[in-house]
């Protein structure tokens, strides 16, 4: 059986595993990035069980990666946005999602794109436009839909 932690390990691939390993924490990170902030969508978003949601989500606020702000006071309700920290991951989940494409794809193609601001172009797997060749950051580019998405990417990239 695999442990939670990777005490006596001086690497830091482990150290880093130790926030990000787990399959919610990166599909939430996915999402923060694909622009979802509100408990409520991230869980509908995701399907994920309320509590594991809201525990995943105060252990990325613990670890620096997102930063919880209140948005509404009666109910206290708050959102939740990536920080340098976080942002510095979006290379790791463009490549995780590009390797998925690549060699878990379906026939259809990705289901989502990323698609450079600036001119359309989409994102490399080196993180620069193939159209124009800018470098591009997080906020160099928005989500579309890809050929292989199903109503509900199209659904949440069409409400975003």
């Amino acid at each position: 059986m695999l442990h939670n932690t990777y005490d006596g390990q001086t690497c830091s691939v482990a150290r880093a595993l130790e926030i990000i390993g787990e399959r919610w924490t990166i599909l939430i990170l996915r999402d923060a990035f694909l622009g979802v902030r509100r408990f409520d969508d991230f869980q509908r978003s995701l399907g994920v069980a309320r509590n594991v949601l809201n525990t995943r989500l105060q252990r990325l606020v613990e670890a620096g990666l997102l930063e919880r702000s209140r948005y509404q006071e009666r109910p206290e309700r708050y959102e939740y946005r990536l920080t340098e920290m976080g942002i510095d991951l979006w290379p790791t989940i463009v490549s995780l999602m590009q390797w998925g494409d690549r060699h878990l794809g379906s026939d259809d193609g990705p289901p989502l794109l990323l698609r450079h601001n600036g001119c359309g172009g989409e994102v490399t797997s080196r993180r620069t436009c193939a159209a124009c060749g800018a470098e591009l950051t997080p906020r160099d580019v928005r989500p579309a839909p890809g050929p292989g998405a199903d109503e509900a990417i199209r659904a949440r990239l069409t409400a975003a």
